[in-house]
């Protein structure tokens, strides 16, 4: 049986939201699961010592509360009264922080929007590839 589901989100990319978010809310609401919508804000730029030190102290907290609201607008946009729904945003990088949440929430689903795959796709391997090699449950990816 399918408890919690999470749905990640890149709120600067809606093909990663797009068809993913509705799925994952009616698959929820068809199963009785709880749906965790995650975004997760990639700390790549905080990690670079050269950039770090020009970035104010609180531009993290900044970063993360423009997340929250943005987030909140947009499940506002999709959500519906009958599906359980926990809004999260989170911070790191993207697939590794994804993973832990879900075995932290104990997912059953994990549920990833993927576009046409670029170059540099190719080359790094998306967020989406890594998640799901490496999920401890089932992932669905939802083509745009």
């Amino acid at each position: 049986m399918t408890q919690n589901i999470v749905a990640l989100i890149d709120l600067d990319d809606e093909s990663s939201w797009r068809k993913a978010l509705p799925s994952a809310i009616d698959y929820a609401r068809h199963v009785g699961a709880r749906l965790h919508v995650l975004t997760i804000v990639p700390d790549g730029i905080l990690r670079m010592t050269a950039v770090a030190q020009l970035i104010p102290e609180d531009y993290e907290r900044k970063l993360l509360d423009d997340a929250r609201q943005r987030l909140a607008a947009l499940v506002k946009k999709h959500a519906t009264d009958d599906v359980q729904l926990e809004q999260v945003v989170s911070f790191g990088s993207v697939y590794k922080e994804a993973l832990r949440f879900a075995r932290d929430v104990k997912a059953d689903l994990i549920v990833v929007g993927a576009h046409k795959p670029e170059m540099t796709d190719y080359l790094l391997g998306p967020n989406a590839g890594q998640i799901v090699r490496h999920a401890t449950c089932s992932v669905w990816v939802v083509r745009e």
